[in-house]
């Protein structure tokens, strides 16, 4: 599957209209040899319009230089990103691959046309002086078919290729001038299916958010946004829905009691971040592990091939398991009980911000423990303690200005450096399972254990910046 990034602005236009000359605008030195394209898209979606409701939309279209399956999904800032395959196989069943793209969405629903679109474009590329095409201008005659109604409209639009904000601002001005007007809608089939997608909309609630059930659905989203590229093995998106599946774990588990039925859904989501656990932990172990030991001579050559080997199968059995999950029953029925819970009214209890008090505290009496005792396993039990208090902290930081955001960055700093020192202890655990009387494997195991030392060291630093009273007051 391709995937492209998408920069455009819509206009609509009178019947008539004639395009302006842009040439000379924005370093456009050359707008010759306009094609002509006859395009005929075919929308799917669910019956309720599942994926318009979230800014997806999926077609299949003939005509044009990128004929075929085209789905497309929020980009960056203006920006939409484009998942295309190409024409083949059942021209009415979506093919798998962009299926999985949505499946956190639709869930269960089926895909059907619910819309069609025949298209008579103009296109002109906008050229610069060395021949780069900086911008496409496409001028549409649409005839739009949805529930056996028709519309016919004309309408322009103008998508980036080299060029950048700033011409797109140019050609605007130029457009406007000659009769162009901002689009109404924010696409062809929004506009084809006459008002039935601001129908079915779900409409955002009024009044104060409730910052505890805000942060909750955030994390439900971020699960939906990074489920394709897990479903891709991109490893940032592993990363970031472990995050998110930790996040949403921890806050409902420390303000439970605005979350009703939060024990049934606890051990799914641990199930859950375990799986991409499994895959994301392969992963950072291998480049921690094996960093400067290739290089380090012949000696290592061995050691680095075995523990590339099996951190690969690990992440390898890992990615197999959380690609079956994804597609299971299981996983679907999850992300059912968490819309549940993030749908909730949102009363909760009446001061849950001492909910994230009374978490750091305990964080705080757990680290003392260990560093008196010191022992690694009461540090790792630190370590998840303060993971679990910054995640609750962060539920009220964006309201309480500067102190909020710097006690979530110290409390971050504190457990990168908990972090750094677990690692240490898994890897030097790995290396003695991997070569328990090899020469070399045990000089490795003694850098990690020196990595123990130093980040053992680094820990009075960051423990005082975390718990100055100037950024913490404002949880009292």
């Amino acid at each position: 599957m391709e995937t492209a990034s998408e920069t455009e602005r819509k206009y609509d236009v009178p019947d008539g209209f004639v395009l302006p000359s842009l040439a000379g605008t924005a370093g456009i030195r050359d707008t010759t040899g306009a094609q002509t394209h006859e395009l005929d898209a075919t929308y799917f979606d669910t019956d309720d319009l599942t994926l318009m409701q979230n800014r997806r939309t999926l077609r299949r279209r003939t005509g044009g230089e990128d004929a075929g399956w085209h789905l497309k999904t929020p980009g960056s800032g203006n920006s939409r990103t484009e998942h295309r395959l190409p024409l083949n196989g059942d021209k009415k069943k979506v093919p798998a691959e962009l299926r999985g793209q949505v499946r956190a969405i639709i869930r269960r629903k089926g895909l059907k046309p619910v819309a069609r679109l025949r298209t008579h474009r103009v296109e002109t590329p906008l050229r610069d002086a060395k021949g780069r095409t900086l911008a496409l201008v496409a001028q549409d005659q649409v005839t739009a078919e949805s529930d056996g109604v028709e519309q016919r409209w004309q309408e322009i639009e103008v998508e980036l290729v080299d060029g950048d904000a700033a011409l797109l601002d140019a050609v605007e001005r130029l457009l406007l001038a000659a009769g162009a007007t901002p689009a109404a809608g924010p696409s062809k089939v929004s506009r084809a299916l006459n008002g039935r997608l601001e129908k079915t909309t779900p409409k955002k609630p009024r009044g104060k958010v409730n910052p505890v059930f805000a942060y909750a659905r955030e994390q439900r989203d971020a699960l939906a946004e990074f489920d394709p590229g897990v479903r891709q093995g991109d490893p940032e998106s592993v990363h970031k829905m472990r995050v998110a599946t930790r996040r949403l774990r921890s806050s409902l588990k420390t303000f439970k009691r605005s979350f009703p039925g939060f024990d049934e859904v606890a051990p799914e989501l641990k199930w859950l971040a375990d799986l991409l656990g499994e895959v994301r932990d392969g992963q950072v172990q291998k480049g921690k592990l094996l960093a400067g030991v290739e290089e380090s001579g012949d000696q290592f050559t061995e050691v680095a091939a075995r523990i590339r080997q099996h951190l690969d199968d690990q992440v390898e059995r890992g990615r197999t398991a959380l690609a079956e999950a994804l597609e299971s029953e299981r996983y679907l029925a999850l992300l059912d009980r968490i819309d549940r819970l993030s749908d909730l009214p949102g009363n909760g209890e009446p001061t849950p911000i001492r909910r994230a008090a009374k978490s750091l505290a305990k964080a705080d009496g757990l680290l003392d423990q260990a560093l008196a005792d010191g022992a690694d396993a009461e540090l790792h039990d630190a370590r998840k303690a303060y993971k679990r208090a910054r995640y609750a902290v962060e539920v009220f930081a964006g309201g309480a200005g500067k102190p909020g955001k710097q006690l979530v960055n110290a409390l971050t700093d504190l457990q990168d450096v908990l972090g750094a020192h677990q690692d240490s202890v898994v890897a030097r655990e790995l290396l003695h399972e991997l070569g328990p009387d090899n020469f070399w494997f045990g000089v490795l195991w003694a850098r990690q254990e020196q990595v123990g030392k130093d980040t053992y060291a680094e820990l009075p630093v960051v423990v005082e910046s975390s718990r100055k009273k100037s950024l913490r007051k404002w949880l009292a």
